[in-house]
């Protein structure tokens, strides 16, 4: 019994797939990038909790701006390093964020700013934005991924968790380097990362412009040290 004969795809057809897809391609392209990357090793235990919560905060301020696209990536335990999918729903990312557990290990810092590089070569990224609470890498190392960031166009925000005095140079060395920012917080100060966070995320959507029409402290510090 001989088959029906498929059905062909008219030349107008194939041309409005691939305008669509053309058309969809360059939407993704414009929506601003972010990558919000946590330190998930067991001394941030304590404070994983909270650090999922506030960073539905980082978004908020967005929803009615654009579409903010984020990669959430950590690292824990004996190299093992994270990087999602780009996500469009900060409620997608609180969900990957809950379903992670601190694992002791050593730091991965080089590894992120080298990951981000990359990303930010295949697609351009708005920021890079880091929590984290320890160093146990060759600054001079860092700091030199700091610094080719900065030349890249790609600004880091470390915020730092306590009060580490090695960590606070570092990190804020490697946030003007970027020509990124740099801020410290404590388990008692959790309004003041998600003003931080808020900050960012507008920052990310609206560059300067978003960030000084912001009124909250964490869009002041930022803006403050943006402009040196």
């Amino acid at each position: 019994m001989s088959k029906t004969p498929a059905l062909r795809s008219s030349s107008k057809d194939i041309e409005r797939f691939l305008k669509q897809k053309k058309d969809i391609t360059e939407y993704v392209g414009k929506q601003p990038r972010l990558i919000f990357a946590v330190d998930a090793t067991a001394s941030r235990q304590p404070t994983w909790n909270s650090a999922c919560r506030l960073q539905a905060d980082m978004f908020s301020a967005t929803n009615r701006v654009a579409s903010l696209r984020v990669q959430l990536c950590y690292y824990r335990g004996f190299h093992d390093f994270y990087a999602s999918h780009w996500l469009g729903d900060s409620l997608k990312v609180a969900q990957e964020m809950s379903s992670v557990t601190c694992e002791g290990g050593h730091t991965q810092i080089v590894r992120l700013l080298r990951h981000a590089l990359a990303e930010h070569a295949d697609m351009r990224l708005r920021a890079l934005v880091f929590i984290g609470d320890a160093i146990e890498e060759n600054a001079d190392t860092l700091c030199d991924l700091a610094g080719q960031s900065g030349l890249m166009g790609l600004p880091l925000f470390l915020f730092q968790e306590g009060s580490d005095p090695n960590v606070t140079q570092i990190f804020s060395h490697m946030a003007k380097l970027s020509r990124g920012a740099f801020a410290r917080f404590d388990h008692n100060s959790a309004s003041y990362l998600a003003s931080l966070l808020s900050a960012v995320a507008n920052y990310a959507v609206g560059g300067r412009k978003a960030l000084a029409s912001d009124s909250s402290e964490g869009a002041k510090l930022l803006l403050k040290q943006l402009d040196l």
